[in-house]
C-alpha cells in the first residue's frame, strides 16, 4: 500500500469531529484508507452498496447505538442519503455524553450529494476532506521518483501500480465503461451514455482550452445549456475541474471562460485512445495533458481553502494557474512539458499584472535554479513539497 498524505490529516479530523467526510472519485483508494484507520482501533464498516449491510440499517437508530463506542464507517453514503438525519440525532446525543469525536467516517463519491446532504443536516458537525488520485510527492516516497509513469498512467491506484502498461489501459479503459453505464445513471438524470462518452472525448481532445458551449453543443446536436448540464455533473463526480479566471481590479479586459480539464491524466490518455508514453509523444495534447496533470499534483498538496485560478488578458498576458492561499500569499506557476523552461512574453506582462508573492516556472527536469530576481525554475516535486511546507506552517 502506497502511503497517503490524507492519511495523518484524517487521523486528525478523527480527533477533533464527530463526522468526517472522505470525499473523492470512485476507486481512488478511499476504502482502502478506511480500513486502514479502522484497523488501529474499535471500527464498524458498512458498505452500502451492498444489500446485506444495507439491511443492517433498517432500523438505523438501534444498530448505530449498538456501535456507539466504535469509529462507524459508511462507505458509498449516496445509497443512503436519509441517513444524514439520523446522523445528526445521534451525533448530538452523543454530545450530551462526552462523546465528541471519532463516531463517523462518511465516504463518498460525489460531492453534489454528500455535500448537499450534510450541508442541510450536519452543519457544525461534520469536516470534509478530498482524497483525490495517487500524486507525485505519494509516488516518490516509494522511491519513484520520475513523473513519467504516474503522468502517462494517471493516479488512480489500480492503473498506476498495473503489471504493464497494457493492464493499465485496460484499467482506465474500464472505469470509464463503468462511470458511464452505472456510476452516472446514479447521480443524474437519464443521460445517453453515448452522448456523455462522447463529451467526455471532446473534453479530452480540448484539454485545458476555455468552454465554449456553443461548439460543443453543435458538434453533439443537444443546446448548450444541456451540454453545460452535463460538465456540472461530471464536475460533481470529481472527473472534470472547471479552471476559473483569476479576478483583479487591473485594468485589463480579462478572459472570463472557464478553462477545462479532464481531472486524472491516465483518464485523458485513455479517453483519447494513447495506452503509452510513445502514443502521447505524438499527439496534439502532449503539452496540454502534461499542463493538467501538474495542476492536478499542485493542487493536491495545497493549504486547504486556497483558490486556484489562470490569468489570461486580450492582450496576451498569460498565467498558467494562479495561487492564492489562505495564509494571504499569490503564487504564480507557468508550466511547460519541456526540459527547457522560457516562458513567452505574455508571462512577464502578467507578472507586472499580478505582482505575486513568489512565482514560478515548472518543467519537466529535476533542477532547481533562478530565472530571475522574482522567478525559480523548479522541478514538479520539488514546487509540491514546497506547497506541503506551506501546509506545515500554517
Amino acid at each position: 500500500m502506497i502511503t497517503r498524505n490524507k492519511q495523518q490529516q484524517l487521523l486528525q479530523a478523527l480527533n477533533r469531529q464527530a463526522a468526517v467526510a472522505l470525499i473523492g472519485p470512485r476507486q481512488v483508494g478511499k476504502t482502502t484508507l478506511a480500513l486502514e484507520i479502522a484497523n488501529t482501533r474499535k471500527a464498524v464498516y458498512l458498505d452500502l452498496e451492498a444489500y446485506e449491510d444495507r439491511e443492517k440499517l433498517k432500523d438505523p437508530v438501534l444498530f448505530l447505538s449498538k456501535n456507539e463506542g466504535k469509529l462507524v464507517i459508511l462507505d458509498e453514503i449516496h445509497r443512503m442519503p436519509e441517513l444524514f438525519q439520523t446522523l445528526r440525532g445521534l451525533i448530538d446525543r452523543g454530545r450530551r455524553k462526552g462523546l465528541r469525536s471519532g463516531r463517523f467516517l462518511i465516504l463518498g463519491s460525489a460531492s453534489i450529494d454528500l455535500l448537499r446532504q450534510s450541508g442541510e443536516t450536519l452543519a457544525g458537525r461534520i469536516e470534509y476532506i478530498d482524497m483525490g488520485p495517487l500524486n507525485i510527492s505519494e509516488t516518490s516516497a516509494e522511491g519513484n521518483d520520475d513523473p513519467e509513469k504516474l503522468w502517462v498512467r494517471g493516479g488512480f491506484p489500480d492503473s498506476y501500480l498495473a503489471a504493464n502498461d497494457q493492464d493499465s489501459y485496460a484499467y482506465r479503459r474500464n472505469f470509464i465503461r463503468t462511470y458511464l453505464e452505472r456510476d452516472v445513471p446514479q447521480f443524474g438524470p437519464r443521460i445517453p451514455a453515448e452522448t456523455l462518452e462522447r463529451l467526455w472525448i471532446m473534453l479530452a481532445h480540448s484539454q485545458g482550452q476555455c468552454l465554449n458551449a456553443s461548439r460543443l453543443a453543435g458538434s453533439l446536436s443537444i443546446s448548450a445549456p444541456t451540454v453545460s448540464s452535463y460538465i456540472d455533473l461530471l464536475v460533481d463526480l470529481l472527473l472534470v475541474r472547471r479552471l476559473p479566471p483569476f479576478h483583479s481590479n487591473v485594468k485589463k479586459r480579462l478572459v472570463k471562460s472557464p478553462r477545462i480539464f479532464v481531472r486524472d491524466s491516465g483518464i485523458t490518455h485513455a479517453l483519447l485512445g494513447l495506452a503509452d508514453y510513445n502514443q502521447l509523444s505524438g499527439h496534439p495534447v502532449f503539452g496540454a495533458s502534461w499542463e493538467g496533470f501538474v495542476i492536478e499534483n499542485l493542487l493536491s498538496a495545497a493549504p486547504d481553502r486556497t483558490a486556484a485560478s489562470f490569468y489570461r488578458t486580450s492582450a496576451g498576458a498569460e498565467i498558467d494557474l494562479v495561487l492564492q492561499l489562505s495564509g494571504g500569499e499569490t503564487w504564480t506557476v507557468e508550466i511547460k512539458s519541456g526540459l527547457t523552461a522560457k516562458p513567452e512574453k505574455g508571462f512577464y506582462h502578467a507578472l507586472e499584472d499580478i505582482k505575486p508573492d513568489r512565482s514560478f516556472v515548472v518543467y519537466a527536469g529535476k533542477d532547481r535554479y533562478p530565472m530571475t530576481e522574482e522567478t525559480d525554475i523548479i522541478s514538479l516535486l520539488e514546487l509540491v513539497q514546497e506547497l506541503k511546507n506551506n501546509v506545515h506552517n500554517q
